[in-house]
């Protein structure tokens, strides 16, 4: 992701629908979009109307999309100077407290614009962005927001921007200049030792003690600069790599896919920087070992999407910079699962596609820079429909049984009839009287329950 992707990006609030569903099972969340086929939906009925029921105003920039736990939102935002900022917002209609807790620098040492995985009562995030060099992939506790666990990636180009991927209990990532990483996270060591996690949590409460025991003395002996002590005073675990495929040669963005044993992982070519490989790639998620590779004509932003046996890749000859818009063009292509055979191709001539594709049984939904939204067959790739907004579309859609939703860069949210390309409602969110906040609509939005967030 480039620096520029910031610009102008003015969101200040989150918008929910509804959330009846606060204590459904689940509650993980183990790949960007939810799936796979990157839905960003329980496959529930969404809303029929759209309706602010509350929002949430903040001065930070809320550019991913959010991710539910249980009755909660884990969001993640950059604030003064890209510091990142990661908050747990209490989902209800009036609670006692919105953000339950919420972490930042120097806890969180670079910008962090991937949303998080949950998995097995933890949150699992990178940080970094286009220009900065290093980044870190963290493990939090999804409850109190404790850190747990810290992975560094050194080297230039590196950062984790895509939402890391769980399965199989291990944990797949793309790292920029770094490839894609494979993550064991039930091995850890702590200041130097292979521990068990409830010896390190135990040996870090024991660190926690001794440094209180330490400020309190020091307040004691009237130390006017005595500062209490927090989580980021205390050593952390690092997981074990179990393998890493791609360093320096490839530049991995984009969230990965995993599904049937396989990573499916997409790769840029940077022009400016002129590193990277422009292709798929389908590796072994045991081993790491490569499969197959097919070329790309077009950096893939959004990465891969899969349904059953299809992999489809969106691509856009831009970023997300606003002012580029013009003059972008896109792609659309559809490859085998087993042996990357190219199966389709649409091109996009007067738009790009830079969120990832979302997948029905039988449609493949993308959203494009020229304003217009389009269905695809997904076994043909034969144009079922197509929908025009006001504004580009730089976030991918979310999908309900029989409705699509989508949020622009006027800050409108459109729900469109997957069956026909028909609009069933649209709602500004910025001029709503709960928001009066303009702001652009970078992260797709999210509906759970008979719900939509973002």
């Amino acid at each position: 992701m480039h620096s520029y992707r910031l610009a102008g990006v003015l969101l200040l609030a989150w918008v929910l629908w509804g959330w009846p569903g606060q204590n459904a099972p689940g509650a993980d969340s183990t790949t960007y979009r939810g799936n796979p086929q990157r839905t960003g939906s329980d496959d529930k009925p969404g809303p029929t109307t759209g309706k602010v029921l509350w929002a949430m105003k903040s001065k930070e920039h809320f550019i991913a999309s959010p991710v539910p736990h249980r009755d909660k939102l884990i969001v993640s935002g950059l604030s003064f100077i890209n510091a990142a900022v990661l908050s747990c917002v209490d989902g209800s209609m009036k609670p006692e407290k919105r953000v339950l807790w919420k972490k930042t620098s120097p806890l969180l040492q670079l910008p962090t614009v991937s949303s998080p995985a949950v998995f097995d009562g933890k949150l699992i995030f990178g940080d970094g962005m286009h220009q900065t060099n290093g980044a870190s992939l963290y493990g939090f506790n999804a409850t109190t927001g404790e850190p747990i666990w810290q992975l560094k990636v050194d080297g230039n180009l590196v950062h984790m921007e895509g939402s890391p991927t769980v399965a199989e209990g291990k944990v797949y990532v793309g790292g920029g200049a770094a490839g894609v990483l494979c993550i064991d996270p039930s091995q850890l060591t702590f200041d130097g030792k292979e521990m068990t996690l409830p010896a390190i949590m135990k040996a870090r409460e024991a660190k926690m003690a001794e440094l209180k025991k330490k400020y309190e003395a020091a307040v004691k002996a009237g130390d006017k600069f005595a500062t209490p002590p927090s989580d980021r005073d205390l050593p952390r675990a690092a997981p074990r790599v179990a393998w890493q495929q791609g360093k320096d040669r490839w530049h991995v963005d984009a969230p990965v896919a995993v599904v049937e044993g396989k990573v499916l992982a997409a790769s840029a070519f940077l022009d400016k920087e002129m590193v990277g490989d422009r292709a798929l790639f389908c590796l072994d998620a045991k081993t790491g070992k490569q499969l197959w590779r097919v070329p790309l004509a077009i950096n893939p932003w959004g990465g891969p999407s899969v349904q059953g046996k299809l992999v489809v890749v969106t691509g856009s000859s831009i970023a997300y910079d606003p002012a580029a818009v013009r003059g972008a063009k896109g792609v659309v292509a559809a490859f085998d699962l087993d042996t990357g055979k190219p199966r389709w191709k649409k091109d996009l001539f007067k738009g790009g596609a830079i969120a990832c594709a979302a997948l029905s049984k039988d449609l493949v939904v993308v959203t494009a820079t020229d304003s217009k939204i389009r269905a695809y067959a997904l076994s043909t790739g034969a144009i079922r429909w197509t929908y025009t907004g006001g504004a580009p579309f730089f976030a991918p859609v979310a999908l309900g049984p029989d409705t699509a939703y989508a949020a622009d860069l006027a800050g409108v949210i459109h729900a469109i009839n997957l069956r026909s390309g028909g609009p069933r409602w649209q709602l500004d969110v910025g001029a709503d009287p709960a928001v009066q906040s303009p702001g652009m609509f970078y992260g797709g939005p999210l509906c759970k329950a008979a719900g939509c967030m973002r």
